[in-house]
Order: C-alpha cells, then sequence, then structure tokens
C-alpha cells in the first residue's frame, strides 16, 4: 500500500506515516503543516479580496457599503448551500487515494460529479438571488438599500457557479498535494479583483463610473478569473493533468454524484449553523445602538483573521484523516486528527493570550481617535475582545474535529451537532443574557463563546469515539 503511495508521488498530501512513537507524531505534523500553510495564506487572501471590496465601497458612501452588506449576506447564504456538495470532493478523494492510491478513473468521477453538483445547485440558487430586493423587503430592510443588494446580487449571481467550480478544483488539486495552486490563484485573485473595482467603481482610465454595479462586476469577473487561472494551472501540471478531469464528463456516475449530495448537505448544513448564528449576533446588536454595533464588527474581524489559522490546519486534516481512513490504517487515523488538533491549539492559545493583553490596544487599531463616539465603542470592543481571547482554543478545536471528521466521510452527526452547540445552546443564552439579563453586546458575546464551547467538546468527543472504529 505504501509503495503505491510512494509512485504517486502526493509528496504535500500523500505522504503516509508509518512507525509508532513520537517520532511517527512529529512526522504527522510536519506532514500537516506542509499541506496546512498554503491552505493557511489562501484563506488570508481570500480575506483580503473581502477587504479589498469593502474599502472600495467605502469611498463611494454609507448606502452602497450598507446595500452591498445585505447582498452578501444573501450571496454567502447561497453560497454555503452550493459548497456543501463541494466540500465533499476531497474526503471522497482522499479516501479513493488512501484505498486504491493508483485510481485515476474513481477520482475523476468524483470530481465530474463535483462539477455536475454545482450545475444541478446553482441554477435554482441564482434564479433566487435575482429576487433580492424581494426578500429585503419582506425582511424590513429599507427600499434604498433593499433596491441596491437587488441590483448587486443580480450581477453577482453569474459569478457563483464559477466560485463553485474553482471550490471544486480547489478541493482536487489539495487532495492531490498540490495545495499551492490554489494560493497562487487567489495572491493573482487580489491584483484582479482590485483593479476591477478600481476602474469599474469610481470610472478611472475611461472606464464608466457604476458604483456598486461596478463593484458587482468585478467580484463576478474575480470568480470567473480564478475558476480558468486555477483550471490552467491543473491543466499544466503533469500530476493533475494525468487525471485528464473532463474526459468523459458527460457520463453519469449516479452512485458518487448521490454521495456527493449525501455528503456535502449536511457538511453545508453544518457551516450554515454556525454563520446564521454569528449573523443573527449582529441584528441583535443592532438593537443596542451604532456603537455596540461597530464595535461588534471590528471584534469580530479579529477573531475571523485568527480563525484562518486553524481553518486551514483543519483542511489539511480532512485530507490526511481521509487518506488514512481510506487505507484503513486506525492508529494513523487518530494521529492525523489528534495532531492536528494539538498544532491548533497550540496557536489558539497564543492568540488568546495577546488578545487578553492587548484588547484596547487592538481595538484603537480600528478607530480614528479623540471622538465620543470612537471612546464608546472603543471600551466596548476591549471587552468584547476579552471574550474572543476565552474562546480562541474553542474555536480551533471545533473547526479541526469538524473537518477531522469530515475525513471519516461523517458529516450528519456533525450537523445534528452544529445544530445543538449554535442554536440550542448558544442561541438561547445570547438572548438571556443580552435582554434578560440587561448584559447587552457583552451578553451576545458570552452566548457565542459558550456555543463554541459546547461545539469543541462535542465534535471532539464524536472524532475520539468514532476513529475507534475504523
Amino acid at each position: 500500500m505504501t509503495t503505491d503511495i510512494a509512485e504517486l508521488d502526493l509528496s504535500n498530501a500523500g505522504v503516509r506515516v508509518e512507525g509508532h512513537g513520537l517520532t511517527a507524531w512529529f512526522a504527522e505534523a510536519r506532514e500537516t503543516m506542509k499541506l496546512a500553510f498554503p491552505l493557511i495564506f489562501t484563506q488570508v487572501a481570500q480575506m483580503a479580496i473581502m477587504t479589498t471590496d469593502i474599502v472600495m465601497l467605502g469611498r463611494v458612501g454609507e448606502t452602497a457599503l450598507a446595500s452591498s452588506a445585505l447582498a452578501i449576506t444573501i450571496f454567502f447564504f447561497c453560497w454555503l448551500i452550493g459548497a456543501g456538495p463541494v466540500a465533499a470532493v476531497a474526503p471522497m478523494t482522499a479516501h479513493i487515494l488512501g484505498a486504491r492510491p493508483n485510481d485515476r478513473a474513481g477520482v475523476r468521477a468524483v470530481i465530474r460529479m463535483g462539477f455536475w453538483s454545482v450545475v444541478i445547485v446553482s441554477l435554482p440558487l441564482m434564479v433566487f438571488l435575482l429576487f433580492t430586493e424581494q426578500v429585503m423587503l419582506l425582511l424590513g430592510q429599507r427600499a434604498e438599500l433593499a433596491h441596491g443588494a437587488g441590483l448587486f446580487t443580480a450581477v453577482l449571481c453569474v459569478g457563483l457557479p464559477f466560485s463553485l467550480f474553482y471550490q471544486v478544483l480547489r478541493n482536487f488539486s489539495t487532495a492531490l498535494g498540490r495545495p499551492h495552486a490554489a494560493l497562487v490563484v487567489m495572491v493573482l485573485g487580489i491584483g484582479f479583483n482590485f483593479a476591477g473595482d478600481y476602474l469599474l467603481i469610481f470610472g478611472h482610465f475611461g472606464f464608466p463610473k457604476l458604483g456598486l454595479v461596478g463593484a458587482a462586476m468585478a467580484s463576478a469577473a474575480s470568480y470567473t478569473f480564478q475558476f480558468l487561472a486555477l483550471l490552467g494551472i491543473v491543466l499544466m501540471t503533469p500530476k493533475l493533468r494525468q487525471y485528464r478531469i473532463f474526459r468523459r464528463f458527460f457520463r453519469p456516475d449516479w452512485e458518487k454524484l448521490a454521495e456527493v449530495f449525501r455528503l456535502g448537505m449536511p457538511i453545508g448544513l453544518t457551516m450554515m449553523f454556525e454563520a446564521m448564528l454569528f449573523n443573527s449576533a449582529t441584528l441583535m446588536m443592532g438593537t443596542f445602538g451604532t456603537a455596540t454595533v461597530a464595535a461588534h464588527q471590528i471584534s469580530m474581524n479579529v477573531p475571523s483573521n485568527t480563525f484562518m489559522v486553524p481553518l486551514g490546519i483543519a483542511m489539511a486534516a480532512t485530507i490526511r484523516v481521509g487518506l488514512a481512513a481510506g487505507a484503513g490504517d486506525r492508529e494513523a487515523v487518530r494521529r492525523a486528527g489528534y495532531t492536528a488538533l494539538a498544532i491548533a491549539t497550540l496557536f489558539m492559545a497564543t492568540t488568546s493570550v495577546i488578545l487578553a493583553l492587548f484588547p484596547r490596544q487592538i481595538a484603537e487599531l480600528y478607530f480614528a481617535s479623540g471622538t465620543a463616539a470612537a471612546g464608546e465603542a472603543i471600551a466596548l470592543a476591549t471587552v468584547f475582545l476579552r471574550v474572543a481571547a476565552a474562546f480562541q482554543i474553542f474555536d480551533g478545536l471545533q473547526v479541526v474535529a469538524a473537518l477531522s471528521l469530515r475525513g471519516l466521510k461523517d458529516a450528519r452527526a456533525p450537523m445534528w451537532i452544529a445544530g445543538g452547540s449554535y442554536w440550542i445552546a448558544g442561541f438561547p443564552v445570547c438572548v438571556l443574557l443580552g435582554f434578560v439579563f440587561h448584559l447587552q453586546g457583552l451578553g451576545i458575546w458570552i452566548g457565542l463563546a459558550f456555543a463554541l464551547l459546547v461545539a469543541a467538546i462535542t465534535m471532539v468527543w464524536r472524532f475520539w469515539w468514532l476513529s475507534r472504529e475504523v
């Protein structure tokens, strides 16, 4: 088995660690981080693209920025639905390579059905996005903002299938030990998106000044560019090209298509449960005033950035655990999962100390000092960041454990765990402490921390229990 893997030369992700003792654990940590580093930087680059859009639209005006925020919320909701089946590509591919390292036909069928799933889910989602304005009005948003959001998504929806196609190729290249391909494309995407925003929002160099619509056009074009660029890299990389992923593209593999949806839809719902709780927290913060919302937004931005590191480690864990599970190596499965959990814990413990020691200094980086409004927001953000310090480790543990379970093709149980952790445990605590006990923003943040604590404990327990049965 290991000889076949060596012949396949999956130099970044596919090297199975043999042996026992500390040597094997250190070797596993090395293989995990080799795969995780480009994934981490890819996530950071993706955050940079989003930041570019926010900064550019902020110069247009508050209405454009608020409209785009509403539009992106709806778009992200649809993207999560489509991303669920796509996320199944990585563990399915890893399982095949772990069991049969030279099964190119099996891998090709998974990738083909991943593309098919995008076509199936994208069409109804694009139609839904065309009715964003009506949805926003039903949710009680101001007519001006609802109209702007509708214009934004009417253009941005064109980029939805390309964004999901890109994720299929990204999961394929990562599972085959080539995570740097997506990183290169994402870095190029930052420049492409910046140029598109600069030209189409403000009308420089003879381009029309389109404002909000220009930003949507730039984003949709950026999604298309990223897919085409990554496709070009896949077709030019010998180890990826040999899989001939478009061969017999129209031939169905109903068993694998069913598995893509059976595994992928719970993954999508798991991501939605968490995202919806944090979006709801933002809406609840809006009832406490502008300063609270501002403090909440910048306080969320800090842990969102630190979260990119354990997320990259978790994505690597999906591949490492899946490879070991496909080979039927229980010890390697546990070693891969526990190693990723330990690395994430070490990093998040470090960020926890930094946030606990310097919350005010971090908050002041986001505000122009000297105004009463800024002073109130900074004071609140300082409190919120101390809570963020408390849940850093929980946040890292829950995402690594969840994606390690994904490597075991365990998607349904994590979905129920996420639903219970965020909505049965976390949301009531947010409401109780925020509104009943009048702790306001602090109460909501404590509720978020409690949700992550419950998720971390239950996800880690689930991995411990299930990994014994491999």
